[in-house]
C-alpha cells in the first residue's frame, strides 16, 4: 500500500495524434504557471481600467442629469422669476425618495407602498438610484427647520451684465415691490415673503451656476493672456498671485459680462468709480475626493465683484493679495507640484484657449489636421463644415492652403453624396471669399487632383470646376478652367469622369462671353459627341449641347455656322461613303441636330414680327400636352429656352396665326429654315443608300420632331409641299425606264415615315394611305426596285399602330386590276407580318394571301408563297396553320404547278428560312418530306441551268435544316435519301460543290467517313450535324452544333437559325 500512487493529479487532454500541428506544445511546457501569472496580471489591469472608466463615466452621468435644462431657458427662468422652472427628473428622483422616506419614518406604510407603486421606475431602496456621486441631503423636517432660519434683508441691487442705466435703478422696487405692503401687515409675515422670493432666485442662480462654468473659463484665459506666463498658473488654480502684481487689465466682451453674476452698488455706479473685485478661486487638489468636496470646491470662482459703466466694455480686475509673506521662488515651487502638461502641443493649445473669434480660427487651423486623420473615414464628412469655416475666416494663407487641400484629400473615394457634401461645402466657401480667392486657393487644389489614381477624386475635381464656375473671375473660366476640363475630356479613361466633364462644360458654356473660345467650344462639342461612351454623349444631348447651342445663338451663329457645318459634316460623309458609309457618325451629326431643334425653333420665336406684341395679358391659352415632343432634357424644354410656359403660349398663339394668315414675309430666321435648311435637308434624303434602315430610321426621326416643334401648320404648308414637288406622284409622270427615279431612294419612307406620320387625325392618316399607294402603284408599273417602299413597311410596321393601315394599304393592291401590282402587294405581306397580331393575321391577312393564291396570273401566286412561310414561322394558332399547310401542299401536288420552275425553286427558298423556327411537327411531316421529293424530281430533270439552280437552293435548305432536332426514321427515310439525290446532282453539273456536299454528308454520318459509296444501302450509317461524334452503341447523345461555312460559290453551308422547342433525338443502333 505504500507504494500506491495517490491519483489526485488532472490530466489534461491531449489533442489528436493524427498530426504534429494539433500538438499544443506551449500548453505542456514548463513555462504554464508563469503564463497564468502574466494572464491574472493583465486581467487585473484590465480590471483597473475598467473601474476607472466606470467612475468617469459615473461622474459624466451625473452631470449630464444636472444640466439637463437648456441654458435659454434658464436664461428665461432668471429674467423672470414669477415664472418657475420645470422640475428637472434628477430633482424629481430626490425628492421622490425623501418624500417616500417621510412616509416610512413617521408610519404612513400604505401611502409608501402606494407612492412607491406609482413611481415603478425609481428603487426606494438605494439612493444612488436617485443619482451617480450625488450626496443625500437631510430628511425632509430638517430642511423644512432650516429654511425658517435664512433671512435676507432686501436691498436695492442689480447684475450688471444687463446694462441697468442710473434711472431705471431708482425706479426699479425692491424684490416684494411686486407685493403690496401695507402697515398691518406684520413684520414676521413680510420677513418670509421676501425670504421665499430670495430662495426662488437662489435656486434659479445656483441650477446655472453649472451652466456657466464654461464661460467663466473664457474670462479666467482672458486673464491668463494678458498676465506674463509665470504667473499664469496661479490664475488658473486659484492661488494668490505675485504680491508685485497689483492690478490686471481684463477687457470684458459685452457678450461674456452678461453671464457673469455680479453686483455693484448704486452709489459706486454713479460716480463710475471702479470697485476692487474679489474673487475667489477654488482648487481641486485631488481628483478622488467625494463629489460633496467637488461639488464645493468646483475650478471656478464662487463670488465675484465687477464695477463697470454702462457705456465701457472694458473693465480693470483686482485680484485679492494674500496676507502672506511667501518668496515668489516659493510659489513658484509651490506651483511646480500642480499636474499641468504644456510641454505638449495639446497642452500647449489647451493652457491658451482662444479669447477671440481670431484666436478661435487659429487654434482650429491649429488642431485640425491632427484631427482629421483620427476621425473614421465613414464619419470625416462631419468635419467639412468645421475646415471651410476655420479655411473661410483663417488670417493665414498657409493655414488656409492646408486646411483646403485636407478638405480634398479628407475621403480617400468619396461616393457621391459626400462630393455633394464637399461640393456644397466649396460653394459656400465661394461665395463668401470672393472670386479672387476662389481662383488663388480653390483652383490649385482642384489642379493637383486632375490626374489622382482614384477616379472618384478626379470626379470631384470635374464636378468643382463646374459648381465654382459662376463663382470665377470670368477670364479664369475662359482659360484654366476650360483648359483642365479639356485635358480631362481627352485623356480620363473613367466613363464617369467624362460625363461629369462634360456637364460641367455645359455650365461654363453658360457663363462663358469671350466669342474667341467659340471654335474651342466646337471641337470639344465634336470630341464629346463621338465618345465611345453612352453615357457621356447622353450627357452631351442633356446639358452641353443645348448650353453651347444658347451661347450660339447669343452671338448669332446658330443659323450661320452650327447648323450649316454639321450639315455639310454629313453631306462629305455620304459622299465619301459610296462604298461603306461610317454611319456611327451620321448618327452622330443627325442626334445632334435633332438635339438643336427646340434651340432653332425658339430662335425664330424670338426673332418673329410679333415679338413685340407678345405680352401677358388676361387669360393666358392653354398649351397641348402633345404639341411638343418630350425633351431629352429640361434644357432642351422649349418653354425653358424661351423663359416660361406662359410667354411660350402668346408667341405661339401668335406664331400660328402669322403662318396661317400673314406669311413669313420679313421673318428671316424661318425664311432661312424654309428656303435653305429644308431644301438642303431633303438632298441629303436623296443621297441616302435606302437599304441602311438605321439612316432611315435616324432621319425619319429626325423629321418627326421637326415638324412637331415646328407645328401642324408649318408642316402641312412648308415641309409637305418641299417633298411633294420632288416625288411628283403621279400615274402620268410613269416611266418604265426610270428604274433608279426619286422613288427608289430613301426620300420615299423618310417621307412617309417622318413626316406624314406626324399627326394621326383621319385626315392625316389618309394622306399616308394614299401616298403609298401611289408608290406602290408607280413602282410596280415602272418596274421599278421595291427597297424604298419596303424601308417604309419595315419602319411603320415596327409600330403596332400602323399595322390595320398598312393592311388597308395591301388590300388595296390585292384588289388592284394590275397584276403587277397585286404581286407587289403579295410581296409586301411577309414584311407586314412580322410583330402582327395572330387577330389581324387570321381576319385580314389569310384572307388576301388566299385570294392572291388563286389569281390568274401564276406571278401572283408564287409572290404568296414568303408570305405563307412566315405564317407558318410566326402563328401557332392550329387551325391557321393548317390551313396555309394545305395551300403550300396545293402548289407542290397539283399539276398544273410541275413544271412551274420559279415556283419550286421560291418554295425550296422559303423551307430553308422558315423551317429551322417553324412548328416542328410541320417541319416532320411537311417540310423535310417535300424537299425530298424535290430532290427526286430534280434528278430527272432535263434542263441542267434549271437542275443546276434548285440543286442550288437545295444545298441552301439543306445546310440550314441541318441543324435541327431530326428522328432516326426521319433521317433514314427522307433527310439521307434528299442529300444522295442532291449529292447525284452535284456530281453531274457542279463538281466544285461536292467537297461541300460531303462535308455536309460526312457531318450527317457521325460514325462514318465523309464520302459514302454510291452502293453502299442508305441508312446504315446516321448521324446529326454536330461537331462532336454520336455514340450509336451507348445511346449517348452529344452536344448539338452547327457545322461551318465552307466557302463556296453558291454560297456553301449556312448557318443555322435559332430553333424552337428542343426534341429528343434518337438514333439508330448499329450492328
Amino acid at each position: 500500500m505504500a507504494n500506491v500512487i495517490p491519483l489526485n493529479v488532472s490530466l489534461d487532454r491531449a489533442g489528436s495524434i493524427s498530426t504534429l500541428d494539433s500538438l499544443d506544445f506551449a500548453r505542456y511546457s514548463d513555462d504554464g504557471n508563469r503564463e497564468t501569472d502574466e494572464r491574472v496580471a493583465v486581467l487585473e489591469f484590465e480590471l483597473r481600467k475598467a473601474k476607472e472608466t466606470i467612475q468617469a463615466l459615473r461622474a459624466n452621468l451625473t452631470q449630464a442629469a444636472e444640466n439637463e435644462v437648456p441654458l435659454q431657458e434658464r436664461k428665461n427662468y432668471k429674467s423672470s422669476p414669477e415664472i418657475q422652472e420645470p422640475i428637472r427628473p434628477l430633482e424629481k428622483r430626490a425628492l421622490n425618495f425623501l418624500v417616500n422616506e417621510f412616509l416610512l419614518k413617521n408610519s404612513y406604510k400604505l401611502t409608501s407602498i402606494t407612492f412607491s407603486d406609482e413611481n415603478h421606475d425609481q428603487d426606494f431602496e438605494l439612493w444612488d438610484d436617485v443619482g451617480l456621486n450625488i450626496p443625500k441631503p437631510p430628511d425632509l423636517l430638517q430642511l423644512y427647520r432650516d429654511f425658517g432660519n435664512h433671512h435676507v434683508a432686501a436691498r436695492d441691487v442689480v447684475d450688471v451684465s444687463v446694462g441697468v442705466d442710473d434711472d431705471e435703478l431708482e425706479a426699479a422696487t425692491p424684490i416684494l415691490g411686486g407685493v403690496p405692503v401695507f402697515e398691518t401687515t406684520p413684520p414676521s409675515i413680510e420677513q418670509c415673503l421676501i425670504v421665499q422670493k430670495l430662495e426662488d432666485q437662489i435656486s434659479v442662480l445656483n441650477s446655472e451656476k453649472w451652466s456657466l462654468m464654461e464661460q467663466i473659463r473664457r474670462l479666467e484665459s482672458e486673464i491668463d493672456f494678458l498676465k506674463n506666463e509665470n504667473f499664469a498658473v496661479s490664475t488658473v488654480y486659484g492661488v494668490a498671485p505675485h504680491p508685485s502684481l497689483k492690478q490686471v487689465p481684463l477687457t470684458v466682451s459685452e457678450d461674456n459680462g452678461r453671464y457673469l453674476d455680479m453686483k455693484s452698488s448704486e452709489n459706486d455706479n454713479k460716480h463710475g468709480n471702479t470697485e476692487e473685485t474679489s474673487l475667489s478661486l477654488s482648487a481641486e487638489v485631488d481628483s478622488r475626493t467625494s463629489k460633496d468636496d467637488t461639488l464645493n470646491s468646483v475650478p471656478c470662482k464662487e463670488t465675484e465683484k465687477l464695477s463697470s459703466c454702462a457705456s465701457s466694455t472694458k473693465a480693470t480686475v483686482h485680484f485679492d493679495k494674500p496676507n502672506r509673506k511667501l518668496s515668489p521662488a516659493f510659489h513658484q515651487a509651490l506651483l511646480s507640484f500642480c499636474r499641468m502638461s504644456a510641454d505638449s502641443r495639446l497642452g500647449s493649445e489647451v493652457s491658451r484657449i482662444a479669447d477671440s473669434e481670431k484666436s478661435v480660427m487659429l487654434m482650429l487651423g491649429r488642431c485640425l489636421p491632427h484631427i482629421v486623420p483620427n476621425v473614421l473615414l465613414a464619419k470625416r464628412e462631419e468635419l467639412i463644415p468645421l475646415i471651410l469655416c476655420t479655411a473661410c475666416l483663417h488670417p493665414e494663407p498657409k493655414e488656409r492652403d492646408q486646411l483646403l487641400h485636407i478638405l480634398f484629400n479628407l475621403i480617400k473615394r468619396p461616393d457621391d453624396e459626400q462630393r455633394q457634401m464637399i461640393l456644397t461645402g466649396c460653394v459656400a466657401f465661394a461665395r463668401h471669399v470672393g472670386p479672387t480667392r476662389v481662383e488663388a486657393e480653390l483652383l490649385p487644389q482642384c489642379w493637383e487632383q486632375i490626374n489622382h489614381k482614384y477616379p472618384e477624386r478626379r470626379l470631384l475635381v470635374a464636378e468643382s470646376c463646374g459648381a465654382l464656375a459662376p463663382y470665377l473671375p470670368k477670364e479664369i473660366r475662359s482659360s484654366l478652367v476650360l483648359s483642365m476640363l479639356q485635358q480631362m475630356l481627352m485623356e480620363d479613361k473613367a466613363d464617369l469622369v467624362r460625363e461629369a466633364v462634360i456637364k460641367s462644360l455645359g455650365i461654363i458654356m453658360g457663363y462663358i462671353d469671350d466669342p474667341d473660345k467659340y471654335q474651342q467650344g466646337f471641337e470639344l462639342l465634336l470630341s464629346a459627341l463621338g465618345d465611345p461612351s453612352e453615357r457621356v454623349v447622353s450627357a452631351t444631348h442633356q446639358v452641353f449641347l443645348p448650353a453651347y447651342a444658347a451661347w450660339t445663338t447669343e452671338l448669332g451663329n446658330l443659323q450661320f455656322h452650327l447648323i450649316p457645318t454639321l450639315l455639310n459634316k454629313i453631306e462629305k460623309l455620304l459622299r465619301e461613303g459610296e462604298h461603306g458609309l461610317d454611319e456611327h457618325k451620321l448618327h452622330m451629326y443627325l442626334s445632334a441636330l435633332q438635339s438643336l431643334i427646340p434651340s432653332l425653333f425658339a430662335l425664330v420665336l424670338q426673332n418673329a414680327p410679333f415679338t413685340s406684341k407678345a405680352k401677358l395679358q388676361g387669360e393666358v391659352p392653354q398649351i397641348e400636352v402633345t404639341r411638343f415632343p418630350r425633351p431629352v432634357s429640361p434644357l432642351q424644354d422649349v418653354a425653358i429656352i424661351i423663359g416660361s410656359r406662359e410667354q411660350l403660349a402668346v408667341l405661339l398663339q401668335l406664331y400660328d396665326y402669322q403662318l396661317e394668315h400673314e406669311g413669313t414675309t420679313g421673318w428671316e430666321t424661318l425664311l432661312w429654315v424654309v428656303n435653305q435648311l429644308l431644301p438642303q435637308l431633303i438632298e441629303i434624303v436623296g443621297k441616302i443608300n435606302v437599304a441602311s434602315t438605321a439612316c432611315v430610321h435616324e432621319f425619319s426621326r429626325f423629321f418627326w420632331r421637326l415638324c412637331r416643334t415646328f407645328g401642324k401648320i408649318f408642316t402641312n404648308t412648308k415641309v409637305k409641299p418641299q417633298f411633294q414637288e420632288i416625288l411628283r406622284l403621279s400615274e402620268e409622270n410613269i416611266d418604265s425606264t426610270a428604274g433608279n427615279g426619286v422613288l427608289t431612294k430613301a426620300t420615299v419612307p423618310i417621307y412617309a415615315t417622318g413626316v406624314l406620320t406626324c399627326y394621326i387625325q383621319e385626315e392625316d392618316r389618309k394622306l399616308l394611305v394614299g401616298f403609298l399607294e401611289d408608290v406602290m402603284t408607280m413602282l410596280s408599273l415602272s418596274h421599278a426596285p421595291l427597297d424604298s417602299l419596303k424601308a417604309s413597311f419595315v419602319e411603320l410596321g415596327a409600330n403596332p399602330a400602323y399595322h390595320e393601315l398598312l393592311l388597308t394599304v395591301l388590300w388595296y393592291g390585292v384588289v388592284h386590276t394590275s397584276a403587277l401590282v397585286r404581286c407587289t402587294a403579295a410581296r409586301m405581306f411577309e414584311l407586314a407580318l412580322r410583330g402582327m397580331s395572330e387577330a389581324l393575321v387570321d381576319k385580314r391577312v389569310a384572307p388576301a394571301l388566299v385570294t392572291l393564291s388563286s389569281d390568274p396570273e401564276f406571278s401572283v401566286r408564287i409572290a404568296t408563297i414568303p408570305a405563307f412561310g412566315t405564317i407558318m414561322e410566326t402563328v401557332t394558332q392550329r387551325e391557321l396553320l393548317e390551313r396555309v399547310k394545305m395551300q403550300l401542299a396545293s402548289f407542290l401536288e397539283d399539276p398544273q404547278y410541275q413544271d412551274q420552275h420559279s415556283l419550286h425553286t421560291e418554295i425550296i427558298k422559303t423551307f430553308g428560312r422558315v423551317g429551322p423556327n417553324a412548328e416542328p411537327r410541320f417541319r416532320d411531316e411537311f417540310v423535310i418530306p417535300h424537299l425530298h421529293k424535290l430532290a427526286l424530281v430534280n434528278n430527272q430533270q432535263s434542263v441542267d441551268s434549271k437542275r443546276l439552280d434548285i440543286a442550288t437552293h437545295l444545298f441552301e435548305a439543306y445546310s440550314a435544316l441541318s441543324c435541327c432536332f431530326i428522328s432516326e426514321d426521319l433521317m433514314v427515310n427522307h433527310f439521307l435519301p434528299g442529300l444522295k439525290c442532291l449529292r447525284t446532282d452535284m456530281e453531274h453539273l457542279s463538281p466544285e460543290h461536292e467537297q461541300d456536299r460531303d462535308f455536309q454528308e460526312g457531318n450527317l454520318k457521325g460514325a462514318g467517313p465523309p464520302h459514302v459509296p454510291k452502293d453502299e444501302p442508305v441508312g446504315k450509317k446516321t448521324g446529326l450535324a454536330e461537331q462532336r461524334s454520336f455514340d450509336w452503341n451507348s445511346g449517348k447523345k452529344g452536344e448539338f452544333m452547327t457545322f461551318g461555312k465552307r466557302g463556296s460559290k453558291s454560297g456553301g453551308l449556312q448557318g443555322c437559325h435559332e430553333v424552337k422547342a428542343g426534341r429528343k433525338l434518337e438514333g439508330p443502333k448499329l450492328n
